[in-house]
């Protein structure tokens, strides 16, 4: 059990947390990681220089016992409609308790004028921290890669994937990137103040993504661009609550209007290594689509 960590990983069981957990252990920096039930800290058991503590961001003495000796937290927290109320509170907290630095996981073009839920609650929490008296670094990724992952079973079963992102090109990015990104920024300084938006080294519409997997796969796989109202269905039908759903549409919205297109050279700026690119991450999942 280490008792010198310094740096707090939220959002630790989700894709980009879970990968940056690992990136860390490998690095033989000492962490803290808070996760909301004992089961969850079973998956982290053998995760070497981590320590695991219960907590759950509705309750502030978990925060507070979590944050004890920290000086650099990674805020993240799973999607859900208190989403935004649950990173302001933490905030709130992390300043009370000393905490010196905050690293939030943000999105591409979060704006508090946004058309887009997800993009004003993201804004609305940077602008909590940026104000807060802390220092902080904000990271804004593109679409993940790894997004691509829930379309498995048409894939799978039909050879098509469906989505409403029309022609427009997106330079979405590997989750591995991001946590690279958030790795070198928790322990590195250099950083404060800071906003990086992340993207992969290219845009791509979703019809030469599907090209690409076709490639990959050695199969024909094809995107199949379909209505607002069909994706609504298909993605209740899947169990999302409506607030998601809705979300997610308007997060394809601003897809198809272009504007998560332009590509930064964020990744290798901090990290030192090019971003991977879509074809590399469909030959490597190749498998998992078949």
């Amino acid at each position: 059990m280490q008792h010198n960590a310094s740096i707090l990983i939220t959002g630790a069981t989700g894709n980009v947390g879970t990968t940056l957990v690992n990136q860390l252990s490998a690095r033989g920096i000492p962490f803290r990681i808070m996760v909301r039930t004992v089961k969850d800290a079973e998956k982290f058991a053998s995760l070497q220089h981590a320590e695991i503590v219960t907590g759950d961001f509705n309750d502030a003495p978990g925060i507070r016992k979590a944050l004890q000796g920290i000086e650099r937290a990674f805020l993240l927290t799973n999607s859900s409609e208190h989403a935004e109320t649950l990173q302001c509170n933490f905030t709130d907290i992390a300043h009370a308790e000393g905490v010196q630095h905050i690293v939030k996981l943000s999105q591409l073009a979060a704006d508090i004028h946004s058309p887009v839920r997800f993009l004003r609650y993201h804004a609305a929490v940077e602008k909590k921290i940026s104000t807060s008296g802390m220092t902080y670094t904000f990271l804004r990724p593109n679409l993940f890669m790894q997004g691509l992952l829930s379309f498995r079973d048409s894939i799978i079963s039909q050879g098509k994937f469906f989505a409403t992102a029309g022609t427009a090109a997106i330079s979405a990015i590997d989750v591995r990137d991001i946590a690279a990104v958030a790795a070198t920024v928790l322990t590195t300084n250099g950083h404060e103040g800071k906003t990086y938006t992340l993207t992969g080294p290219e845009a791509l519409t979703h019809m030469q993504i599907a090209e690409q997997l076709s490639e990959a796969l050695a199969r024909s796989v094809q995107y199949v661009n379909i209505p607002q109202d069909a994706m609504r269905h298909a993605l209740l039908a899947a169990g999302f609550p409506e607030w998601q759903a809705e979300g997610l549409i308007e997060d394809y919205d601003h897809y198809a209007r272009g504007e998560a297109a332009a590509v930064t050279t964020a990744v290798q700026e901090i990290t030192g290594q090019a971003p991977r690119s879509f074809s590399s991450f469909a030959k490597e999942y190749a498998a998992f689509f078949s």
